[in-house]
C-alpha cells in the first residue's frame, strides 16, 4: 500500500470512528492540503485538490498566475519561468504545477485530523445543545467521574462526551458519593462555557423529587396526575401539591400508592427525607389551608394585595402548623406563594377582640379526633398499612398494643417502636406541642 493510500485508510479509520460520511471527509482532506500548502507557500496559494478514494490517490495542482513581475511568490510565477517550461505561456494565463503529495504529507494529514476534530467537536456541542435545551426538569443517570472541591462531575450514561456537573449548593450534603459510584439527578440548567455547553445536574431542587414522583407514578407520566407545586428543605422535608384531570382519581392516593409502595421508593431514594402530599387549589385560601397539613386550620383570611393569608389554628394544633423551627409553615408559604402569618384561636381573639370561632368537623373525623395522614411524623407507607387494617384515625390506634402492630404486614419492630413512642408522646401533657416539635 502506497503512502498515499494509508494517509486515505487512516483519516477514513478516523472519520468512521467520529462518524463523518465521505463527502465530509474528503472536505476536511482538501481543508487540510490547502492549510499544509498556505504554510508552505502563503496564504495566498491557489490549488486544485482531488481525492480518488478508489484509486487510493491524492492529485494536487498548485494554480500560479503568470505575471511580468512576481509579487506573490505563493500565487504568481515570471512570465520567463514559465515560458521556459513552455514557451507558448503570456501574462495572464494560469500555469498549473504538479505537486508530490509525499512533499508535505505528514503536514497535511495533521492539519486534516485537526480540522475532523474540531468538526466533531462543533458537532458534538450542537448535539448535546439540541438534546438539552428541551430537557430541563428531566431524570438523568450515569455515574460519579470525580469529585474536586465539592463539586460532583457526572458521566451520564448515554451522552458520555457531554460535561454534566453537580455544584455544591445542588446537592443533598446528608448524601456522600464517591468516584464509581452510580448517580441519578436532575437536569436544571444548560450553561454556555468557552468550551461549549455544560449540563447543571440537582439533586436538592424541587424538581428532583417531581422527576422520582414522575418515575413511580404512572398517572404522572400519563399526564393524569399533576404536580402543580413544590417546595423544598433538601435533606430534611418536602412538601408537593398535586392535581388531577381525571375527578375519579385521586391525586394524593396516586402518588402515595397501594401501602405507600410508591411515596416510599421516593422516600428511600432521598435518604429518608420526609414528603408531604397535598391537593392543589386555584384559591389562594384554601390552597394554604391545605399546605398547611398535617396541622388543621379553622379559619384563613386573604389579602391579595399584599399576597399575604392569615391563618387562624386552634391551640394544640399550632405547634404543628408551625413546625420545627418554623419549617412547616415556611414551606406552605413557598407551596402556595403566599406569605403565610399564623396565629391560635386566642391570639386571634385579642387581636380582632371577637368571639372565637371553631371549625365545622370535616367530614370523618369524629369530635377532636384526627385522621392519621393528618399527624406529624407518621410515615405515608405506614399510614398506608394502617388504613388498610381499617385504622383510620387517632383514636383508632390509641389502644393498640406493639403486638397488635407487628401483624400488620409491612410493620418492622423499628416502625412498631417508633409508633408507640408517638403514641405515648400524644398523649401526655405536652404531646401536641411535642408532635409539632417534630415537624
Amino acid at each position: 500500500m502506497s503512502g498515499t493510500a494509508e494517509i486515505l485508510a487512516a483519516i477514513r479509520e478516523l472519520a468512521h470512528i467520529k462518524q463523518l460520511d465521505r463527502t465530509e471527509l474528503h472536505g476536511l482532506l482538501q481543508d487540510g492540503i490547502h492549510a499544509a500548502l498556505a504554510k508552505k507557500h502563503g496564504p495566498n496559494v491557489k490549488a486544485e485538490v482531488e481525492v480518488d478514494e478508489a484509486k487510493g490517490e491524492i492529485r494536487i495542482v498548485l494554480l500560479k498566475t503568470v505575471v511580468a513581475e512576481v509579487m506573490d511568490a505563493g500565487a504568481e510565477v515570471s512570465v520567463e519561468e514559465a515560458q521556459f517550461e513552455d514557451p507558448e505561456f503570456q501574462v495572464g494565463d494560469v500555469m498549473e504545477i504538479p505537486v508530490d503529495f509525499q512533499e508535505f504529507g505528514r503536514s497535511a494529514v495533521q492539519a486534516a485530523k485537526q480540522r475532523i476534530i474540531q468538526r466533531v467537536r462543533e458537532g458534538e456541542r450542537t448535539r448535546i445543545r439540541d438534546e438539552f435545551s428541551g430537557r430541563i426538569g428531566e431524570l438523568l443517570s450515569g455515574e460519579v467521574q470525580q469529585v474536586e472541591r465539592g463539586k460532583i462531575v457526572l458521566m451520564l450514561q448515554k451522552y458520555r462526551e457531554a460535561e454534566a456537573i453537580m455544584p455544591y449548593r445542588e446537592q443533598n450534603h446528608r448524601e456522600h458519593f464517591h468516584t464509581g459510584d452510580p448517580i441519578r439527578a436532575v437536569l436544571k440548567r444548560v450553561e454556555e462555557t468557552p468550551k461549549g455547553p455544560r449540563l447543571i445536574l440537582t439533586r436538592a431542587d424541587p424538581l428532583f423529587v417531581q422527576a422520582l414522583f414522575k418515575l413511580e407514578v404512572p398517572e404522572i407520566q400519563q399526564g393524569i396526575v399533576e404536580i402543580r407545586a413544590g417546595a423544598r428543605e433538601v435533606g430534611s422535608r418536602t412538601k408537593i401539591a398535586v392535581w388531577s384531570r381525571d375527578e375519579s382519581i385521586d391525586p394524593v392516593g396516586a402518588c402515595v400508592g397501594m401501602k405507600g409502595a410508591r411515596v416510599q421508593a421516593v422516600v428511600n431514594e432521598l435518604n429518608g427525607e420526609r414528603i408531604d402530599i397535598v391537593p392543589w387549589s386555584s384559591d389562594p385560601e384554601r390552597f394554604a389551608k391545605l399546605a398547611l397539613a398535617p396541622a388543621r386550620v379553622a379559619r384563613v383570611f386573604s389579602d391579595p394585595e399584599t399576597r399575604t393569608i392569615q391563618a387562624v389554628v386552634d391551640e394544640d394544633q399550632l405547634s404543628l402548623a408551625i413546625g420545627r423551627n418554623g419549617q412547616n409553615v415556611r414551606l406552605a408559604s413557598e407551596l402556595s406563594g403566599w406569605k403565610i402569618d399564623l396565629y391560635s384561636s386566642r391570639e386571634w381573639m385579642e387581636r380582632a377582640e371577637g368571639p372565637v370561632f371553631q371549625p365545622l368537623p370535616e367530614e370523618g373525623d369524629v369530635g377532636g379526633d384526627v385522621r392519621l395522614s393528618e399527624i406529624e411524623g407518621l410515615p405515608p407507607a405506614t399510614v398506608a398499612v394502617l388504613e388498610d387494617a381499617g385504622y383510620k384515625t387517632f383514636n383508632d390506634i390509641l389502644d393498640l398494643e406493639r403486638e397488635d402492630l407487628l401483624k400488620l404486614p409491612g410493620i418492622a419492630p423499628e416502625e412498631a417502636d417508633r409508633i408507640m413512642r408517638m403514641l405515648s408522646e400524644l398523649t401526655t401533657e405536652d404531646g401536641n406541642a411535642e408532635a409539632g416539635g417534630e415537624g
